[in-house]
């Protein structure tokens, strides 16, 4: 891949690229337009680990976004700087700065079509389908072949996002947001469509197809993305690419943000002691702070944490360019670094300290059964003609209702629209109306 492609300033949707030399860039752009985004903001009422909580310090998916954001930019400028050096990037009028605001836009929409509820959200949706797909005979299956189907069995936050931002925001146009190409490669983390025969991954285990990050009905879209920034196509009879390079620091933005801010918030909520926070951080922070308050050592060192993490990160980046350039590497980058074992002690110690405490566990239940139930009540009534369904349909914004010369799988794909658009407290209200707990 070559980087003047890769960061080509061209727009999905748009037939001609950008200037590149304007005061606010084009990558600075699509920063604003996410911002100023609807789904943006229903970010506030998502959860990123803690559901509905009434402590206001703990983090929505909203700060946890633009602390992604904030990383992401860090570590672009610093990449950036010695890539732009390296392959004279200066003389194309590229700088460290152009880098750091396309990885920040990326990461600002990183979970911009996650569902209520976080992955618990997910799982519900593809609970939902294949709950509705079982009481259905074998004629329904021919409205929907294997691709589709593995869309919704597989329902992706990642895909939705890239919908979301590249068709339904600022819709009918083409390109929806009609951000710039590179910002929507390195967004896009996995991709790949849901459905890839295993005699063609071929066993394949990379870190880019552990998930999917587009449906059927978006593939034509990222290809175009894919072929303008130059992406390695890694089999011509499937859509699946080798990812942007920027992806990988993505990638890294967002592990750093959610395993060390984790450790803040479960220790802010009582989770996790004062002592085991305090020694999860330390090591990597390389600090022993004393003599001050419990709250503000586990500030500093998770301040600090994430310096040294992002640091590590930008120089395993540096050091493994060419082979990611040739598509040859696709591993999560601190998964190589120093501070490896760290990450993955910080991982099992949330996993079992705060995913399985039992606030976070009811919470993660009741998300299953509102958003799965939600889910198959309006797919139900979007495929069916009852009496019941044509009331739960009328309930639907108008522009998430069927019309009579759509088929199957675009129905299912404007429910699942619908479903991912809900904030969490806007879920909660709707199901328990629909379920008569409560008459609004």
């Amino acid at each position: 891949m070559d980087w003047k492609k890769l960061l080509t300033p061209q727009r999905l949707g748009k037939s001609e690229s950008e200037d590149i030399h304007w005061d606010r860039t084009c990558f600075q752009k699509d920063y604003d337009r996410l911002v100023f985004s609807f789904p943006f903001r229903r970010l506030k009422d998502k959860t990123q680990v803690f559901s509905l909580s009434t402590n206001d310090y703990v983090r929505t998916r909203l700060i946890h976004s633009l602390e992604v954001s904030c990383v992401g930019r860090s570590l672009g400028r610093m990449v950036g700087c010695e890539i732009v050096n390296r392959h004279k990037l200066d003389r194309d009028g590229f700088s460290a700065a152009d880098f750091g605001d396309i990885i920040s836009a990326a990461c600002l929409a990183h979970d911009i079509g996650n569902p209520p509820f976080g992955h618990a959200g997910e799982d519900a949706i593809q609970i939902g389908f294949e709950s509705w797909f079982g009481n259905y005979d074998n004629s329904v299956e021919k409205l929907l072949n294997d691709s589709q189907k593995a869309d919704f069995e597989l329902f992706e936050g990642n895909a939705q996002g890239f919908r979301t931002i590249a068709k339904l925001e600022m819709s009918p146009r083409l390109g929806g947001m009609q951000l710039t190409c590179p910002t929507l490669a390195a967004f896009t983390k996995y991709p790949r469509e849901s459905f890839i025969p295993e005699h063609i991954l071929n066993g394949y285990s990379g870190s880019s197809v552990k998930k999917y990050s587009f449906f059927q009905a978006e593939k034509d879209l990222f290809t175009q993305v894919a072929e303008t920034v130059g992406l390695i196509r890694r089999n011509d009879s499937v859509a699946w690419w080798s990812r942007h390079p920027l992806a990988f620091l993505v990638e890294a933005a967002d592990d750093i943000c959610y395993s060390i801010v984790d450790i803040e918030d479960a220790f802010r909520m009582g989770y996790l002691s004062f002592h085991e926070a305090r020694n999860l951080l330390q090591d990597i922070a390389g600090l022993n702070l004393k003599n001050k308050e419990e709250a503000e050592i586990i500030k500093h060192l998770r301040a600090e944490s994430i310096n040294k993490l992002v640091t590590k990160a930008a120089e395993i980046f540096l050091d493994y360019e060419p082979k990611i350039l040739s598509g040859e590497f696709d591993r999560d980058l601190l998964s190589l670094g120093s501070y490896a074992q760290n990450m993955e002690e910080i991982r099992k110690t949330i996993a079992s300290k705060v995913f399985q405490h039992r606030d976070v566990l009811r919470i993660r239940i009741a998300g299953y059964e509102i958003l799965g139930k939600l889910f198959a009540k309006f797919v139900n009534a979007a495929l069916t003609n009852s009496e019941k369904g044509k009331l739960i349909s009328y309930l639907l914004p108008e522009e998430y209702r069927s019309n009579s010369d759509e088929d199957t799988y675009s129905k299912i794909l404007k429910i699942t629209d619908y479903i991912s658009g809900m904030t969490d407290s806007y879920a909660t209200s709707l199901f328990q109306e629909l379920s008569g707990i409560s008459l609004g």
